[in-house]
């Protein structure tokens, strides 16, 4: 959950958020941290909130959003299908009254932060994704982030003529750039690659 965390906190930054982490120790035989990170927005754009929000966030729609709470939900093997999501309250103790009031107090001036959920993947079919979607959205969610948009963005930020010392994760990132493993947004580190010093036999070399 770790990195999982550094992505999202990388990313936010980025974005120009100021970015608290709720806890820092893990408490022994406790359950998962309801809030991971409360986000505030110091400059957000002209006209936050007069739109609707899409409810799957792209990185044009951060400088709308004044505050939030994030939750991180890392399971990178897994997609975010209405089976998974109806089998997991859990995922959902962060939108209770209880826990999303106590946030709301921590950011004060009265603020109604949106509920931020960072997802690895929603269904690919059309409708089992809009099923996600409203459930999600019925039981309080306001908007999700999939991994990837994190990870294209981080990818396309970093430049490899820079050192980002102060980052272990730019800092790996930049060397993979560096060494022409990734190429922008298309993360084509995930494409197979041909293996080298093999070359494809010719006519003549059967014979």
């Amino acid at each position: 959950m770790a990195v999982s965390e550094t992505i999202v906190r990388e990313y936010f930054e980025l974005h120009g958020f100021l970015v608290r982490q709720c806890r820092k120790y893990v408490a022994p035989n406790a359950r998962d941290e309801e809030i991971d990170f409360l986000v505030l927005n110091p400059q957000p754009a002209t006209g936050a909130g007069a739109a609707p929000l899409p409810f799957v966030l792209g990185p044009d729609d951060l400088p709308r959003i004044t505050s939030a709470v994030v939750v991180v939900r890392g399971w990178h093997t897994e997609t975010f299908s209405p089976a998974r999501l109806a089998g997991a309250p859990e995922l959902f103790r962060f939108v209770e009254p209880a826990t999303f009031q106590q946030a709301v107090r921590a950011f004060g001036g009265g603020r109604t932060p949106a509920k931020i959920l960072v997802v690895p993947a929603l269904p690919q079919t059309e409708d089992l994704r809009q099923q996600s979607i409203a459930l999600l959205s019925a039981k309080g969610v306001d908007a999700v982030i999939p991994f990837r948009t994190l990870l294209a963005g981080l990818i396309e930020h970093v430049e490899p003529n820079r050192n980002y010392q102060k980052s272990d994760l730019l800092q790996t990132l930049r060397v993979l750039k560096n060494y022409d493993f990734l190429h922008g947004p298309q993360l084509d580190l995930f494409k197979p690659r041909r293996r080298r010093g093999r070359t494809p036999p010719t006519a003549d070399s059967t014979k």
